[in-house]
């Protein structure tokens, strides 16, 4: 029985906001309440938790998404999520969309690519380059979140019930897609500047959003890398969108890293021109960052 979450009784409720040294906690009765927490309490938006006063305490996750910065620092993005909505637009960094990927399937989330801005003068070329990418290997939506154009097939992608979260570099577009998803939140949105067709920052906290028919939505503060944690060789092998095909043709070694290896069967997709030279190298440039991670992980461990 959920008792007033103002008093002393214990009472579950959901992350909502997260603003740093303290949380929003909505309860199963609608009530909404501040609750302060520590600044690196490892509380998140998405997480369930139990309330007694003003002690806070976290219930398990069913799936938590982390990143590393440029600087080796991990941040836990959002917890408890089913989809993960990865924004890009022209001049988005390169290499973001198959790390997301990869995180996404690695923490048991769906990814889908979201091509915004699609009304800029730059975005045809790229919505066409990366449908070539993505199209068959993740769900790909094209809109302008300005204008309104295509955003019917992700509104009712996500009114199936899904809780899920945008993530993109910095200036993509996310609060915009948020506003056009969910009018009511009308969160702040800055020009886009001539330079490089990107937005400023906007976000600064966490929010968890509830769409009008059906669905969440987390907006996070946006970021221009998103390294992995956790992740190792053979997740990449497994991962990397445009791998998909290694479920029918599989490598002659169950732990094939896709390199030099005998019966590789991406090396003969490679060959036959199934995958191409630029996916290929690019999946390579992600397995060395990553090897360089477990090679350093492994060291650490020699020297215990």
């Amino acid at each position: 029985m959920v008792r007033d979450p103002g008093s002393g009784s214990e009472s579950d409720g959901l992350i909502v906001s997260h603003y740093g040294v303290a949380v929003e906690v909505l309860f199963g009765s609608g009530e909404r309440r501040m609750v302060r927490v520590k600044r690196n309490s490892g509380h998140v938006v998405g997480d369930r938790v139990r309330v007694a006063g003003e002690v806070l305490e976290r219930l398990p996750r069913r799936t938590e998404l982390r990143r590393r910065d440029v600087r080796g620092g991990i941040h836990l993005v959002a917890a408890n999520l089913d989809v993960l909505g990865i924004v890009v637009a022209p001049m988005s960094p390169a290499g973001f969309v198959d790390r997301a990927i990869v995180a996404a399937r690695a923490a048991g989330l769906s990814p889908f690519v979201v091509f915004n801005k699609c009304d800029l003068g730059q975005a045809r070329s790229m919505v066409e380059e990366l449908g070539k990418v993505y199209a068959g290997v993740v769900r790909c939506f094209a809109l302008s979140a300005a204008s309104g154009e295509g955003l019917e097939p992700l509104r009712a992608f996500l009114h199936e019930g899904h809780r899920g979260a945008f993530v993109g570099s910095t200036g993509v577009g996310k609060s915009s897609l948020l506003n056009a998803l969910c009018p009511d939140i009308d969160l702040k949105v800055a020009e886009v500047s001539d330079h490089k067709w990107m937005g400023r920052h906007t976000t600064t906290v966490s929010t968890l959003h509830a769409l009008p028919s059906g669905g969440e939505l987390v907006d996070t503060p946006g970021f221009r890398d998103f390294g992995l944690v956790d992740i190792s060789s053979q997740q990449i092998a497994a991962y990397f969108p445009g791998f998909e095909a290694l479920e029918a043709h599989g490598c002659r070694f169950s732990n094939c890293r896709h390199q030099q290896e005998p019966g590789c069967a991406v090396a003969e997709l490679v060959g036959t021109g199934d995958i191409s030279a630029e996916r290929y190298q690019t999946y390579q440039t992600l397995l060395s960052e990553v090897e360089v991670i477990e090679e350093a992980a492994q060291r650490r461990s020699w020297k215990k």
